[in-house]
């Protein structure tokens, strides 16, 4: 039995723009998993997950092609994971085998409703880490993101990576995405492996370790309300309805000085965050005027309203529209009081605190 757990994710600053190349974000690993666990299989192979109802997915192999072939076809992250690990096994001359995957998840509620923790990046980062252990690839790392970049991205073409990295990673990171435009094509035209050892492929991207900030707490409030990241990024994209006032590139640089200060603000154990934040909330909602697209819920604008009244600062984590939302406060703030005032309000504090960082960031 192989047993593979993924940490969930918050993004503190640096939403939307991350999704443009070379752009920046910050973002932190957090203490809640989704668990993998691999055995060996015969014959065929079976996906075992709440997600997909009682009954497992099957899986074979086409003989001819050695492709993975599913009675259904719901093509979702697991199965993207496979496919990508899977191709790579090929390429590398690596006899398959079949295999059985059974999924479990801290990063919904018992309902089933996410908690915006990114459960679709955890599930793709431990299904890539479980395979490559049962094939003893070796990968590094650095390797193992890209690799669970590569399958993202065929599910979720402008996915900027940001989640996989700082689950892959742990800790507080500071992100910028590759071109996964390039990489896609690179991947058609020459194999996985080619791309993943691809220099050029990478370049512009980058994964940086951030110091613990001592100085700070952090907060999550949980709406109770599930957001479409995926949706929310196009819309604001595409929106016709954007005002002179904030153009989209105006957006993108106020957002890289946000989060370059932030980064800064850490590397002083916090001194100074909490003004970052709130200006990042602001910058947020002048997209969100000038998109058209609801960024802050009301009861996500109440979340940040309430630190702000006590003393801290909040706003959306992610894409908003539900979901979470983020406070950092001074690490001498009584917090209970922002707590309290959320319960009234039906915002659930969740308790989280930050993933340790573990193995290394090699370059890219």
């Amino acid at each position: 039995m192989i047993e593979q757990r993924a940490p969930g994710k918050l993004y503190i600053a640096g939403e939307y723009a991350v999704v443009d190349p070379g752009q920046p974000a910050v973002i932190v690993a957090v203490d809640r998993y989704l668990t993998v666990q691999l055995s060996e299989g015969s014959e065929m192979g079976r996906v075992r997950s709440s997600a997909y109802g009682r009954t497992p997915l099957v899986w074979m192999r086409d003989d001819a092609s050695d492709r993975i072939v599913l009675e259904h076809q719901p093509y979702d992250y697991v199965f993207a994971a496979i496919s990508a690990v899977e191709q790579l096994r090929s390429e590398r001359g690596l006899a398959p085998r079949y295999y059985d995957l059974d999924i479990s998840s801290e990063l919904d509620d018992v309902s089933g409703r996410k908690f915006g923790l990114g459960s679709s990046a955890a599930v793709t980062v431990a299904v890539v880490a479980a395979l490559n252990e049962f094939y003893g690839l070796a990968l590094t790392d650095s390797e193992r993101f890209k690799l669970a970049l590569l399958a993202t991205i065929e599910v979720a073409p402008t996915a900027s990576g940001g989640d996989l990295a700082a689950i892959t990673f742990g800790g507080w990171i500071r992100y910028a995405s590759p071109d996964r435009g390039a990489l896609r094509t690179h991947r058609a035209a020459h194999g996985i492996g080619a791309t993943l050892d691809s220099r050029a492929q990478w370049a512009g991207s980058s994964v940086t370790r951030l110091p613990d900030p001592d100085g700070l707490q952090l907060l999550v409030g949980w709406t109770g309300s599930p957001a479409s990241t995926e949706r929310l990024v196009e819309q604001v994209r595409t929106s016709e309805k954007r005002q002179p006032l904030q153009p989209y590139p105006e957006f993108i640089d106020d957002s890289r000085v946000c989060v370059d200060e932030l980064v800064e603000a850490f590397a002083r154990g916090g001194a100074g965050a909490t003004a970052v934040i709130a200006r990042a909330r602001r910058m947020l909602q002048r997209l969100s005027t000038s998109s058209g697209i609801t960024i802050e819920t009301p009861q996500l604008e109440a979340l940040c309203d309430i630190a702000e009244r006590h003393g801290a600062a909040g706003k959306p984590s992610g894409a908003g529209g539900g979901d979470c939302g983020i406070v950092l406060a001074g690490a001498d703030l009584a917090t209970d009081p922002i707590v309290r005032e959320w319960e009234a309000n039906d915002i659930r504090r969740l308790s989280l605190a930050p993933h340790a960082a573990s193995g290394g960031i090699d370059a890219f």
